[in-house]
């Protein structure tokens, strides 16, 4: 297949896009990060803890996104299709990590009956995250969709794991805040663990696909 120069150029504009996107996301899940494990430790809130644990983990997902649009610009497009199933095994390992840490999060919660000094926190980070994650997933979706590329796809479907997960803070936070149950969260985080486990495994299962390239091109491009 052989681009025109025009369509040479709108693909490496939505590569930079997605590069973009992917800093972004890397950036604003640390900082996320930072901020929801510091308040979670300081106010005893293992919902807000763990969902700041997963803020890191999505990072890891981002730069492998990151790192594979990289790799696709140095080798003129010649090797995708290796660099796009790496980019895939990184986001499935994951969406793995991710529903662990739920689990674990949940029984330590159950097990413990522990109840937070606070929850006011958890309420405003998760508003933020809801706001910009669904801002990025779509953004991620509609790029990924124009690229016909997997990893890019898989990556938003991973935000859109977060969007759930800062739904389920929200909700925790907002019912400790009104009623001071703590278990509200639990049977939200083992659904989102169950979801994120089977979009980890379908990861997985498209890395092993043996289709020459997941953003429609081929080795002449």
């Amino acid at each position: 297949m052989i681009l025109t120069e025009t369509d040479d150029i709108k693909k490496k504009r939505l590569f930079k896009i997605a590069y973009g996107l992917s800093i972004f996301t890397i950036a604003y899940n640390i900082i996320e990060g930072l901020v929801s494990t510091y308040f979670g430790f300081v106010d005893d809130t293992l919902t807000l803890f763990g969902f700041g644990v997963d803020s890191f983990i999505e990072a890891i997902s981002a730069i492998g996104i990151a790192y594979m649009i990289l790799q696709i610009k140095r080798n003129a497009y010649n090797t995708k299709s290796k660099f796009e199933k790496n980019a895939l095994r990184i986001t499935g390992y994951s969406f793995y990590i991710l529903s662990a840490g739920l689990l674990i999060s949940a029984t330590i919660n159950f097990l413990s009956g522990s109840k937070p000094q606070t929850t006011f926190w958890g309420i405003i980070i998760s508003c933020i995250s809801i706001a910009v994650m669904i801002f990025l997933a779509l953004w991620k979706l509609q790029t990924g969709r124009k690229l016909h590329s997997e990893p890019i796809i898989a990556d938003a479907r991973c935000t859109i794991v977060c969007i759930y997960m800062s739904v389920v803070l929200l909700l925790a936070s907002g019912v400790y805040e009104l009623t001071h149950f703590a278990y509200a969260d639990i049977i939200g985080s083992v659904g989102i663990a169950l979801l994120s486990f089977k979009e980890g495994k379908e990861c997985f299962e498209k890395a092993k696909s043996d289709k020459p390239c997941s953003c429609g091109c081929n080795k002449n491009y």
